[in-house]
């Protein structure tokens, strides 16, 4: 009898540390994603101010600048951890309420969406942002009342990026890429949200910022597109005079393109703790907003600074 009691209570008692020691795990993971959250957050606003000074100063601190028209991201250096902010201007992206079907079927081709499925999820953006008929109803009506919950086509233009999610054929690796992997501008599989944006200004693509795949839906050739990741990696095309020798090699298709133009941004940053022993934490926490820059001297006439239009607390 001792000794079956001696095993239960030591089988009770290994349960009950088992799950002390899994609480104390839980917890601390949760501390460091509230931990990471706030230096995350903390970087998106410090690389809005590091672009609005990059108009006038470079930073006295080391770190590398972000360029108007230079690289896309930065790095941010914390005293609880790094921070990898990727820059995404807005002007580097389509507007998907006035780009034509054949750019758009082109851009998902890009992507390396099949023929088949590219066609169909490019008539239903169309169809998304075309006015309804009450004579007859639209061809992706009846598959959004099949759909729990049930909800109908806007039949108007996109409002939100992420209305893109719901239009028939869209997935969410195709929208979301392997943005949040660690890859860089001019992965191999950047998502949807990348190449098209609501805020774009729709006056030209930025050279220097759009997506390869982006470069290939206006039009340019696979090897064109290549010849200008290129050029921009060495160094930002600002040059009134090697831009205009870029579009003109281009035929019309280079017509579509220009250099800045951006006052819009998403701001992705991706957190890792630092750890007592100095090496990094392999947990990462992402965050990102849309923020409008106002730069000095803007047509507004507001002072400069930022304004978060929209916030992701999970990016």
């Amino acid at each position: 009898m001792v000794l079956w009691l001696t095993a239960a209570l030591s089988a009770v008692g290994l349960a009950v540390a088992s799950n002390v020691r899994g609480e104390t795990e839980r917890t601390e993971t949760n501390v460091d994603d509230a931990r990471g959250y706030f230096i995350a957050r903390g970087a998106v606003e410090r690389a809005a101010l590091h672009i609005i000074w990059s108009r006038s100063y470079r930073a006295d601190d080391g770190l590398p600048m972000y360029h108007i028209n230079g690289d896309p991201s930065m790095d941010l250096a914390f005293p609880g951890g790094d921070v990898h902010v990727d820059v995404i201007p807005e002007a580097s992206k389509l507007n998907p309420n006035g780009t034509r079907p054949e750019v758009i079927l082109r851009l998902l081709g890009a992507l390396g969406v099949a023929e088949d499925r590219a066609a169909e999820i490019t008539a239903a953006i169309v169809d998304w942002r075309t006015p309804p008929d009450p004579m007859k109803p639209g061809p992706f009506d009846s598959f959004y009342l099949s759909r729990s919950p049930s909800f109908p086509a806007r039949h108007t233009s996109f409002q939100e990026n992420e209305e893109l999610l719901l239009v028939k054929g869209m997935t969410a690796e195709l929208y979301y890429g392997n943005s949040l992997d660690g890859s860089r501008l001019d992965a191999s599989r950047p998502g949807l949200r990348d190449c098209l944006s609501v805020y774009s200004g729709g006056f030209g693509i930025d050279i220097n910022t759009a997506q390869r795949a982006t470069l290939e839906a206006i039009g340019i050739d696979g090897a064109d597109a290549d010849t200008i990741v290129s050029i921009r990696k060495q160094h930002p095309i600002t040059d009134a005079r090697e831009f205009r020798e870029i579009v003109e090699s281009l035929g019309p298709a280079g017509r579509m393109l220009a250099v800045g133009g951006q006052s819009m941004f998403t701001l992705r940053a991706t957190a890792r703790l630092r750890q007592a022993d100095g090496r990094l934490s392999d947990m990462r926490r992402t965050v990102a907003a849309l923020v409008k820059i106002y730069f000095q001297g803007n047509s507004q006439g507001k002072p400069a600074g930022f304004e978060i239009v929209r916030w992701f607390d999970r990016a």
